[in-house]
């Protein structure tokens, strides 16, 4: 049924996907928090209110969170090509998927932190705490589920995200399917790739979710 598939050069795809799946989440881990961070602390009413940092911020995601993808990458091609030294292959794909994902995830992080009850906030500021104090033992710690819940989100659309990476030679699933699949009419090979898509959906949705549930004491 599937005489086209090489088992080697899929688990090899498998891997790919899943190197830029795993370093690009980590990379908008980090960067995603430190701006949805920034965009809370300098909102009106926040601790370090700031109009025009949170101006600026605010424009700086709203600009990446809106350009598509595919066209990143291609914008892209002068920065990573003097970064990696190639636009081809999984590394040449990370700068694209970390900063075409990372403001989106700051997005929900900005929420997930504004869902925050703020009598708490104020409650750590009236007894002196410093905002790392608040950040790290308030802010964090409550909307640690809306965090998980939102990085698992991230985590669904940045596979999408390396599929369409490969297009233009990223490597991982969406090159395997589209280059030895769907350009040599070899239907069951893209058929494969897009179960086994699905299938690493899946594990990511349903390992979120139980993080998620566990650490939700509400």
């Amino acid at each position: 049924m599937f005489e086209n598939v090489n088992m080697d050069e899929l688990l090899t795809a498998t891997n790919e996907t899943f190197y830029m799946t795993n370093i690009s989440l980590l990379g908008t881990l980090v960067i995603g928090i430190l701006l949805g961070l920034l965009l809370f602390l300098t909102a009106r009413g926040g601790i370090w209110e700031n109009k025009v940092i949170n101006a600026i911020t605010a424009s700086v995601v709203n600009v990446f969170r809106s350009i598509p993808f595919i066209i990143l990458i291609l914008l892209l091609f002068p920065f990573t090509n003097f970064l990696i030294g190639t636009i081809r292959g999984p590394s040449a794909a990370l700068p694209a998927l970390i900063i075409g994902s990372a403001p989106f995830y700051a997005r929900l992080v900005e929420i997930a932190f504004r869902e925050v009850d703020k009598g708490v906030i104020e409650a750590a500021k009236s007894i002196g705490a410093k905002t790392s104090t608040i950040i790290f033992k308030v802010l964090i710690p409550e909307s640690l589920p809306a965090l998980v819940s939102g990085l698992t989100v991230t985590a669904i659309a940045l596979i999408g995200y390396t599929a369409m990476a490969g297009i233009i030679g990223a490597g991982g699933l969406g090159d395997y399917a589209y280059f030895y699949g769907f350009q040599r009419r070899n239907f069951d090979l893209v058929f494969i790739c897009t179960i086994i898509i699905l299938i690493i959906v899946f594990i990511i949705q349903f390992i979120g979710d139980f993080i998620t549930n566990k650490i939700d004491k509400r």
